[in-house]
């Protein structure tokens, strides 16, 4: 398995001659088997930390590295889950689910073995032979999630995974990236802007400033969420009855509204 390092990383761009600092000095460690989440103002830097991680983007200072390797390029030690689903809309499920393996060479009785195994743990099984078009959204962004843990990543980004999804499929969706993480441990850096999604998925929160994005603080959910006894629940509302819960997504909330510019609370 992997951990992620950003030691020190800036991002800068320049647009219409006009130069700005989108992130600034960010030090992050992702821990092997970690679930990270990553919230923040719009346009604080938090997709641009993902794309470097998966190799689309590059740091304009500092570096960013996976397991002490720095980053050159997309790889197969890295899978990205987006928010908009990127099926083949003229594959099936299962041939969606198959097409990153079958780049890798993987021989045929392996990768329908390995088709099945994320079938089943997605609760796709007799959706095989389906187009997208044919599904729902939350059953595609099941298979989206299946082909990337079909690859067996050592890392696996998520942007904003959930976004297109209705409430209650979102709900849904977050109960079961639940359960399948716990069956399935992989380094996650996950990226959102509903703070109870994250409070609810993962081991840490990190929390950016506006833009020039930076860390403002990084809240540790695991600790609380295994004192206080809510570790093994997959209920949302279950967790989210908890009061540890609910202090820690209101204290989020306030580090998200205290890096909201004094031009916009007044406005």
């Amino acid at each position: 398995m992997s951990h992620i390092v950003f030691d020190k990383v800036g991002r800068s761009f320049t647009r219409g001659g006009e130069t700005f600092e989108a992130l600034h000095d960010i030090d992050l460690e992702v821990r092997d088997r970690e679930f990270v989440a990553v919230v923040g103002p719009s346009g604080c830097g938090k997709t641009t930390l993902l794309r470097m991680v998966a190799g689309l983007e590059f740091p304009s200072r500092g570096s960013v590295r996976v397991d002490d390797r720095e980053i050159t390029g997309p790889g197969p030690d890295r899978a990205v889950v987006f928010q908009a689903f990127a099926l083949f809309p003229w594959k099936t499920v299962a041939d969606n689910i198959a097409f990153g393996l079958r780049c890798k060479g993987m021989a045929a009785p392996e990768r329908q073995e390995r088709i099945a195994r994320y079938l089943e743990l997605m609760g796709l099984t007799g959706y095989e032979k389906a187009y997208p078009h044919q599904l729902s959204g939350g059953m595609q962004q099941r298979v989206a999630i299946a082909r990337s843990y079909a690859l067996d990543p050592d890392v696996l980004l998520m942007d904003e995974p959930f976004g297109a999804l209705d409430a209650q499929t979102r709900v849904v969706m977050q109960e079961e990236l639940i359960r399948i993480s716990r069956a399935n441990p992989r380094t996650v850096l996950f990226i959102t802007h509903a703070v109870e999604e994250a409070v609810y998925l993962a081991d840490r929160v990190v929390v950016m400033s506006r833009r020039p994005g930076a860390i403002r603080e990084i809240v540790d959910v695991r600790a609380v969420r295994e004192r206080e006894g809510w570790a093994g629940f997959e209920r949302i509302e279950e967790v989210m009855d908890q009061p540890s819960f609910v202090h820690l997504r209101s204290h989020v909330w306030k580090l998200l509204r205290e890096a909201v510019p004094e031009e916009r609370k007044s406005a």
